[in-house]
């Protein structure tokens, strides 16, 4: 297949990391200047929309399947905010660093009708997928998110230490990194951003983001 990756050059290579090197990778760091691969790709990965909504109306002659970065802001939501321009074939995924590359890709969509076509794609890229809702924050990002910012709580209220945190999250749960070590991978401005969304929009305290979180968002 050729993809065509639309981000930063982290992002292109978690996507090489994982679909594998048998597929053709195009890069552009943005919406615009990718515009004239369209024609060429089989896939397109927009980890760059979140940043700005509006670019989702470059879109609107694309034929090929389209998959969105929809961890900080739902599949409908981008729709919504492009005037829903864009009627082909798209998919949201979690294009937060690191959520990418495992072993199932986490999608969501808006019609159920274009399951079929998910499939095969996903079959072509040698990837098992896992439908979500289209909610804002998905499912690993939004459970990540509230336990790094339950961890910078713990803290900031003198409970534990960073390292004993990490070390207890990674040996008590098996998780591959402990909340500071994953904070820091992801990056502590989408880990704001990310939690800034979830509380706008579910208003749910467990995503009200803790004051030394946001000390260093400011700082950042």
């Amino acid at each position: 297949m050729h993809i065509l990756v639309i981000g930063d050059e982290p992002n292109l290579d978690e996507c090489r990391h994982k679909f594998g090197a048998d597929h053709h990778y195009t890069w552009e760091q943005n919406q615009s200047d990718a515009k004239r691969f369209h024609s060429q790709c089989d896939a397109v990965f927009d980890f760059a929309v979140d940043q700005d909504s509006i670019q989702m109306g470059v879109y609107g002659e694309l034929r090929t399947a389209l998959f969105l970065n929809a961890a900080k802001i739902s599949l409908r939501e981008l729709n919504q905010k492009c005037g829903n321009s864009f009627s082909g074939l798209q998919f949201g995924f979690a294009g937060l660093p690191t959520f990418l590359d495992r072993e199932i890709l986490e999608v969501s969509l808006l019609n159920p009708e274009q399951r079929g076509r998910l499939e095969d794609i996903c079959n072509q890229l040698n990837t098992p997928f896992e439908i979500v809702d289209d909610r804002v924050g998905m499912v690993t990002p939004r459970v990540i998110g509230m336990i790094i910012n339950e961890a910078y709580y713990t803290v900031q209220e003198g409970t534990a230490t960073r390292e004993d945190i990490d070390l207890a999250m990674k040996l008590g749960t098996n998780y591959p990194f402990g909340p500071f070590e994953w904070c820091q991978k992801i990056g502590v401005h989408h880990v704001y951003e990310l939690l800034e969304a979830l509380y706008k929009d579910t208003k749910d305290e467990r995503y009200k983001i803790c004051p030394l979180l946001k000390k260093e968002y400011m700082l950042s």
